[in-house]
């Protein structure tokens, strides 16, 4: 499979699909509270996504996934199924990971969310989390080599002191959920794709508290950390500019700009 490079018409689309990935983890964020089931935030996204915005949710059916978001608590790493049986909790950790298709065309999103108080340590890892996205952000531009993305993630990452999980990557996306290239969060130059002008793909650092050891609960789809620390993860769709960058899925709360120019 090729890298897909987005003609105008294409990146039109995908700005629409973007705006509503953003719009559906704007809307959820009242409703994150103490004692709310994650079947609950669950059906509010899928109301939101199919009835309100007339979109399908990617996640729903995806190699059998059964609902159609992901959210992931705490230890949980990514995949989280939700259960009408999981409650949120007073002082817990959220990811909530967001996909649509809208006319065709795919977009993927997530952020952390935190249930009432919550201790500094898990307000560090998740500004950790997010911080390292951001950074990664600053150093996209066309002719550099994919791999800047990881590395620049992996020098902050690490200087934190928290590790990066190397199991799950960022993704090209589009008219297909997981597209070419893959997006490594951390230093590879085996994955020294150049980036172009055009090309879409997302960005989604995950990472830990302690180890970067993960594994697969019996469900086949939990990813949690093996030694029970924290993880948080943030992720962006993005296009590769002329001069830098641009988010198809940024959220009003977000103090970044929607087009970087890093040239």
């Amino acid at each position: 499979m090729k890298i897909s490079l987005k003609n105008q018409k294409e990146i039109k689309l995908m700005r629409i699909a973007g705006q509503i990935t953003a719009n559906v983890l704007e809307m959820i964020t009242n409703y994150v509270q103490p004692q709310t089931s994650t079947n609950e935030i669950n059906l509010l996204c899928h109301r939101y996504i199919t009835e309100k915005r007339k979109s399908i949710p990617a996640c729903l059916g995806y190699l059998n996934f059964p609902k159609s978001i992901c959210i992931s608590i705490n230890d949980v790493v990514c995949h989280g199924i939700p259960d009408k049986n999981t409650f949120l909790m007073e002082g817990d950790i959220v990811n909530i990971d967001v996909a649509i298709i809208k006319d065709g065309y795919y977009s993927d999103a997530s952020k952390m969310f935190f249930v009432g108080k919550v201790n500094q340590k898990k307000k560090k890892i998740c500004e950790i989390a997010k911080k390292s996205l951001y950074i990664a952000l600053k150093n996209i531009k066309p002719g550099i080599p994919i791999s800047i993305i990881g590395k620049s993630i992996q020098n902050y990452v690490q200087k934190s002191r928290f590790s990066i999980v190397k199991e799950y990557c960022g993704h090209g996306i589009g008219k297909n959920f997981h597209e070419l290239p893959q997006v490594l969060h951390y230093e590879n130059s085996d994955h020294d794709t150049i980036l172009k002008p055009g090309m879409t793909f997302t960005i989604e650092p995950m990472i830990n508290e302690k180890s970067s050891d993960v594994y697969c609960c019996s469900d086949g789809w939990t990813v949690k950390t093996k030694d029970n620390g924290l993880s948080a993860q943030y992720e962006h769709t993005i296009l590769v500019t002329d001069t830098g960058c641009e988010i198809f899925t940024l959220q009003k709360d977000e103090n970044i700009p929607k087009i970087f120019i890093n040239s």
